[in-house]
Formats: C-alpha cells, structure tokens, sequence
C-alpha cells in the first residue's frame, strides 16, 4: 500500500491545534470597506473545521 501524499495546499491553510484543525475565515482579504467593524473584527478570528468536512480534510493532511 502507498504512502499516502500529503496536500501541500491544504496543509499551509489548515494548522493542526490541541482540540482540532483550525482554518482563517473567507472573506476577510480585501474588499472591507462595505463590511461593518463587527464584521470584520469577526473576520479575524480563527475557526475550527466544520465536522463535516473534518474526515476530508485529515485524509488530505494524512492524519487519518
């Protein structure tokens, strides 16, 4: 059975924490300008990986 790759992409988007995956939420880059303050302060923030993609994306990083 191969080595299974991991997926370089994924892997510099998602970092491995103590309880779970966490990713940057979309649309905090650019165009904030019509966003509100609460908004885009929310936009900071990291999230966790949503149980439903959680077997996904351990698959691509190879921790499965």
């Amino acid at each position: 059975m191969p080595k299974i790759k991991t997926h370089k992409s994924t892997a510099k988007r998602i970092k491995k924490r103590g309880n779970g995956l966490k990713r940057r939420r979309a649309f905090g880059d650019h165009f904030l300008g019509k966003r509100s303050t609460k908004r885009k302060r929310a936009l900071r923030k990291n999230e966790s990986v949503s149980p439903a993609n959680l077997d996904n994306v351990r698959r691509s990083l190879g921790l499965k």
